[in-house]
């Protein structure tokens, strides 16, 4: 039988890309009952452009994950946005059916994946505890001893008897968390329970997790934010595109996942781009930008760093020697393709002292990157002083950045405060 908690096998989502999934009401049903045959009928006539049923028009977010997780054991779940990550936890509670595959389940499970899950907007704080401990099939008498444990973390005491659809997103994270870890389910499943809420909240959280740890329950613990990954989880998978391509201790996986060696792609070192097989080339000139690599302080090539890591952008140029008043540089934008900053060699002065070789590397580097968890694209573009551009390359270079305690306070900073994060401290004095 094997002293499992959960044990999976050979699991896997599909989804038809543009489907949009709902929960449906009973008139909704009989109404696509009604229209189903037509529906079939005018799928014969769909061919396989995208837009029929062939392969071409589905995606798998999931595909052939098999593991184990051993009762009390406490295992992280790391992996890029879109790498499987939620999509397996929403399977595993039971909210989302696999397309194939299994999943054992030995004991009550507990989620908190998405804020306000498993909460109906219209009843109270108070009627959604006593709810959420139902479905984990509790009784009243075994709710009602943890009620006020509930309502003491939670700290939302005065809006109890008000309807959750009223509640800030941070009210709402405080009382899910609080009932999915006093509730006492044998299995906890966590997403990102730290994206919101202030320091004191995530700190309490983070403890939280670790009595439950301690108490012999299993937890699965879903998050960009490495350090607690390590703090609180021994062990460590990591999804890449749906697969489960890594198993071991968190220390290694962290390890594996920042050198972006899994994200490589192409015969290239992680972090390194070659720019001279690009399309349609701004200037096929005498000045060309040939390639682009990210590195670490050591000078390692990655494309995942922490925030607040030491950065290095290496842009290799072929040409410098004929344009002495050539200016290199890089503008960071938004995976959205919002623009963030810009900076070049002209704005530090460092074109004035560099060698005027053939083939030359024009080097950046950021002391602490400034950017909150993302993904991060980088263009290069290189001018002659005051007159023109004489190559661009747009999206030359991607890459992640993920959390890490930047203010050394436990506190998780995440895209929901901006794209970028400052540093400076706060001091509290008197009033006058």
């Amino acid at each position: 039988m094997g002293n499992y908690a959960i044990k999976v096998e050979g699991l896997g989502k599909r989804y038809r890309i543009g489907e949009r999934q709902q929960y449906k009401a009973l008139r909704d049903v009989l109404t696509d009952a009604l229209h189903a045959p037509a529906r079939a009928a005018g799928s014969l006539f769909r061919g396989r452009d995208g837009r029929g049923p062939g392969p071409e028009s589905h995606i798998w977010a999931l595909k052939d994950a098999s593991f184990e997780v051993a009762h009390g054991e406490v295992l992280g779940i790391i992996g890029r946005n879109g790498a499987g990550k939620s999509t397996l936890l929403k399977i595993l509670s039971r909210i989302t059916e696999p397309t194939e595959g299994e999943v054992r389940l030995r004991g009550r499970v507990g989620s908190l994946l998405e804020v306000g899950t498993g909460f109906h907007p219209e009843l109270t704080g108070r009627e959604n505890v006593y709810l959420n401990g139902a479905i984990l099939g509790m009784r009243r008498a075994e709710i009602e001893r943890k009620f006020d444990e509930i309502v003491a973390f939670a700290e939302i005491e005065k809006f109890l008897d008000t309807p959750v659809k009223h509640y800030s997103s941070g009210m709402y994270v405080r009382l899910a968390f609080a009932v999915a870890a006093h509730l006492e389910p044998e299995i906890l499943l966590v997403d990102e329970v730290l994206a919101v809420g202030d320091a004191a909240f995530q700190k309490k959280c983070l403890g939280k997790m670790e009595g439950v740890a301690a108490g012999g329950r299993t937890v699965l613990f879903v998050s960009h934010n490495m350090t607690a990954v390590e703090s609180l989880c021994t062990r460590s998978i990591l999804l890449e595109g749906g697969k489960l391509c890594l198993d071991g201790t968190s220390a290694d996986i962290i390890k594996y996942y920042l050198s972006g060696a899994n994200h490589a792609g192409t015969q290239l070192p992680a972090g390194t781009h070659n720019l001279l097989d690009r399309r349609n080339p701004y200037s096929p000139g005498k000045l060309i930008a040939q390639g682009i690599t990210l590195q670490d302080s050591r000078g390692e090539s990655q494309n995942t760093f922490l925030m607040g890591q030491e950065m290095r952008v290496v842009v290799d140029v072929k040409g410098l020697s004929q344009y002495r008043d050539a200016i290199v540089g890089v503008t960071f934008k938004s995976v959205a393709g919002q623009w963030i900053t810009s900076i070049n060699t002209a704005m530090t002065c460092s074109h004035v002292d560099m060698p005027r070789r053939i083939n030359e590397k024009a080097i950046l580097r950021i002391p602490a990157i400034p950017f909150t968890p993302g993904s991060f694209w980088i263009d290069v573009s290189i001018a002659q002083q005051g007159i023109a551009r004489l190559d661009y390359v747009e999206n030359a270079a991607r890459f992640d950045v993920v959390d890490a305690d930047v203010y050394g306070s436990g506190y998780q900073v995440s895209r929901y405060f901006g794209l970028v994060y400052l540093e400076g401290t706060w001091a509290i004095t008197a009033g006058a």
